[in-house]
């Protein structure tokens, strides 16, 4: 028990300390939840995402290995949200919420800065990489669900490439690939906006919770947050053997796997009205009670 209260007050606690700050500052000083998320998904995650990918450097086959196993997770628990949505005869809306929640884990919010805390700056680059596999593929997983549910039109496979952070990779693989070196001027605005990004989106989150109120739970809001926070470290676990990937690689992805419903699926369900109030409330809840889910992952680990 004593593990477990040391993992939390390490590795959590600092984290959402950021997120009870939003929920405290949210109504108090009038933010706007809404704003401070459009500015987030629009600047700082193409920043952010251009500012890593433009410099990371790992060995590809490792690396390969790496988002294969990332993809896999996810992949699995996108099947297991769809196929229980349609059990339930869920409308093709909410069908498209529950995959949307399953497809994209907090990986950038809480997955970077727990894992920093965790494991130490060692542990940044791996968890970049797995952060960049789960935003590109859940950006496209979520814009592409969120469009498809209105009815495929010739528009929806060219809205996943309109998502800013898909662009910034463009630009970003150039600048790595060909070492090209990009004056101050131009790096370091997107190095002070990518740094803003992490304790934006915590501080949006808590605004948000604070808007919200407490979540109302409902049989949706309890399966959905559950396929994300359970199947993801069930099947990390499971099957991360099959990638042999060295030790901190391995930890480093499972908990990456783990982490609840990204604050960006709410952002996306609010930008394609997809039942933004349910989604919202779900993402809430899912950051709320991975107090637990992490910090038994984190013993597990």
């Amino acid at each position: 028990m004593s593990d477990l209260v040391g993992i939390f007050l390490n590795v959590l606690a600092p984290v959402f300390l950021l997120v009870l700050l939003g929920y405290l500052a949210g109504p108090r000083l009038q933010l706007e939840a809404r704003t401070l998320s459009r500015f987030a998904y629009f600047i700082l995650t193409p920043a952010f995402v251009f500012n890593i990918l433009s410099r990371t450097q790992i060995e590809l086959g490792l690396a390969g290995r790496m988002i294969g196993f990332i993809l896999t997770v996810y992949t699995a628990s996108i099947v297991i949200a769809f196929l229980t949505a349609r059990l339930l005869r869920a409308s093709p809306a909410m069908t498209a919420a529950y995959v949307m929640i399953a497809a994209f884990g907090n990986v950038g919010n809480f997955g970077l800065p727990i894992i920093q805390f965790a494991a130490g700056p060692d542990a940044l680059p791996p968890a970049t990489v797995y952060f960049l596999a789960n935003l590109v593929f859940a950006f496209v997983v979520c814009v592409t669900a969120a469009n498809f549910q209105r009815g495929f039109s010739p528009n929806t496979a060219m809205q996943v490439f309109r998502t800013p952070a898909l662009i910034a990779l463009v630009p970003a693989l150039a600048v790595n690939w060909l070492t090209f070196e990009l004056p101050p001027v131009i790096t370091r605005p997107i190095e002070l906006l990518s740094a803003a990004l992490i304790p934006t989106m915590l501080v949006v989150l808590g605004a948000q919770l604070a808007g919200a109120g407490l979540p109302k739970l409902s049989r949706d809001l309890l399966l959905a947050s559950g396929i994300r926070l359970i199947s993801g470290p069930v099947i990390a676990f499971s099957i991360v053997g099959w990638f042999a990937l060295p030790e901190l690689e391995r930890q480093v992805g499972i908990l990456q796997a783990s982490m609840p419903a990204a604050v960006l699926v709410s952002i996306i369900a609010l930008e394609n009205d997809l039942l933004p109030d349910f989604v919202t409330t779900t993402v809430l809840f899912s950051n709320l009670a991975s107090v637990v889910s992490l910090t038994i992952v984190l013993a597990f680990l």
